[in-house]
């Protein structure tokens, strides 16, 4: 946690999921003497499908006992379905990939959840996300990754708001998992050994595809290899994404028993190509720019400056440059890389100062 914004007393509204990470921000905050709220987000989930939301409700209402604190349920019900499922239905209609994850952060975790804190007189919010906010010496505040590599979520919380940076908390952000969980312990909270999330509620319980299905009918269409030929089938382009390796079917005979993975989709003709992904064979050529929409920079970029970038969540980093053309940004990589998917985000990096991203168009 970042010490130069501890404030003895000051009101903090914590969301709780439920889940071990949040319950121990909790109680860091209280033991720092904060004054703390318990805040359960009720989101939407769709009715063919099971879903733990009362489960997470009530472990974070024990939580909020054991501490003895307040403990409030928001119902951001409508806000989801809208800003998130609706969205990412829509986008993957479009034959983009879209990350909810993101949208769900921007929308929903630092969009209708800080508004209702600080509205409700909260000075802080807080949530149990690995990643970082520290003010430089003169005074600015910078997003970092967190120091646990394998738990780092700064990624997907690149649309936070600049100017929400001075009234947001990660205190665990700076720890590794093994000392969370040991906390968990050492305060007695009651969900210490609960099991990780798998983020998005309904995701994770089923297959996107199988998910998507209730919202967008099955088409028929052509599996090609880079040469043009025909050599499979699949349900539809709107359920494939750059990069996978799965979701369609292959007819002919190979030689190869290596996965085939999906590097082009074309949407008017509903085909995919696929291809081993090795440089040399297939003739496959990567990709060394984009351009990105709907950006939203937390530390001012530097033109031509060489950042790290991530297409992906835990993807290696690429180095690359941002160019500025009037309001439109693009990326240049120093290597071209394959798996870029519009709709997905690309986070610029500088280190571990995340510097802001924008949506892959």
């Amino acid at each position: 946690m970042n010490e130069k914004k501890t404030k003895k007393g000051a009101s903090v509204y914590v969301g709780l999921s439920g889940g071990v990470d949040s319950a121990v921000s909790a109680a860091l905050l209280l033991s720092k003497g904060y004054k703390v709220t318990g805040v359960f987000i009720k989101v939407w989930t769709p009715d063919f499908l099971p879903c733990t939301w009362r489960e997470d409700r009530r472990d974070a209402m024990r939580v909020c006992a054991h501490l003895d604190i307040p403990f409030v349920t928001l119902d951001l019900e409508k806000e989801y379905k809208k800003e998130v499922v609706d969205y990412m239905v829509r986008e993957y209609k479009e034959g983009r990939t879209p990350n909810p994850d993101v949208m769900c952060n921007k929308e929903i975790k630092f969009g209708a959840f800080y508004d209702y804190a600080i509205k409700s007189g909260a000075d802080f919010v807080a949530t149990g996300h690995y990643a970082q906010i520290q003010t430089t010496s003169s005074g600015d505040y910078r997003l970092l990754a967190s120091t646990d590599d394998a738990k780092d979520q700064s990624y997907f919380i690149w649309n936070i708001k600049r100017e929400q940076l001075p009234r947001i908390l990660f205190p665990v952000g700076g720890m590794k998992k093994p000392k969370v969980r040991t906390l968990a312990k050492k305060y007695k909270l009651p969900n210490a050994i609960k099991k990780d999330s798998q983020g998005l509620c309904f995701l994770g319980k089923v297959d996107m595809k199988d998910f998507l299905k209730h919202f967008i009918k099955e088409k028929k269409g052509i599996v090609l290899d880079t040469k043009g030929k025909k050599i499979g089938v699949h349900d539809g382009v709107t359920f494939l994404t750059i990069g996978q390796r799965h979701g369609f079917t292959v007819t002919n005979k190979r030689n190869s028993s290596n996965p085939l993975y999906v590097i082009k989709k074309d949407i008017q003709k509903n085909t995919i190509t696929v291809s081993l992904q090795k440089p040399g064979i297939d003739d496959l050529v990567g990709i060394d720019s984009c351009k990105i929409i709907n950006t939203n920079w937390l530390t001012d970029p530097v033109i031509n400056k060489t950042y790290s970038i991530r297409f992906r969540y835990h993807q290696t980093p690429l180095e690359g440059t941002l160019i500025q053309v009037g309001e439109k940004w693009s990326i240049h990589l120093k290597k071209p890389f394959i798996n870029i998917s519009p709709g997905q985000s690309a986070v610029v990096y500088d280190k571990d100062v995340l510097i802001g991203g924008g949506v892959i168009q």
